[in-house]
């Protein structure tokens, strides 16, 4: 029971930091991973959070969620603090997220196509 319980919390904290990571993007990349990564995401979060309510207890469940979002919450809150505090100059920043917004892309379109 405990197996299955962290193995619930685990796809709860999959499903939701994709989910939160999909607001970072720009719009046109956003708009790329909002259609493949994170309406996907949504679907694993509500299927995790049905199968949590029918294997256990509803407060387990509750508290389950409430906390995989709280950890996800601070974690990304924690992250954007530690990167700000590293890149004093801002355009660096943007130059490293741009590219790595084009490389999901490509990996996105080379998973489509090939």
């Amino acid at each position: 029971m405990i197996i299955k319980y962290i193995g619930f919390l685990f796809t709860l904290l999959w499903s939701y930091t994709f989910i939160k990571t999909q607001n970072l993007f720009k719009k046109g990349s956003g708009l790329l991973i909002k259609l493949f990564v994170s309406n996907i995401s949504w679907l694993t979060f509500i299927a995790a959070c049905y199968y949590g309510f029918k294997n256990f207890e509803i407060y387990y469940v509750l508290i389950g969620v409430v906390f995989i979002i709280a950890l996800v919450q601070l974690t990304f809150g924690r992250i954007n603090v530690f990167i700000n505090s590293k890149f004093e100059k801002k355009e660096n920043l943007i130059k490293i997220k741009t590219v790595i917004e084009y490389l999901i892309i490509i990996a996105i379109l080379y998973y489509i196509f090939i």
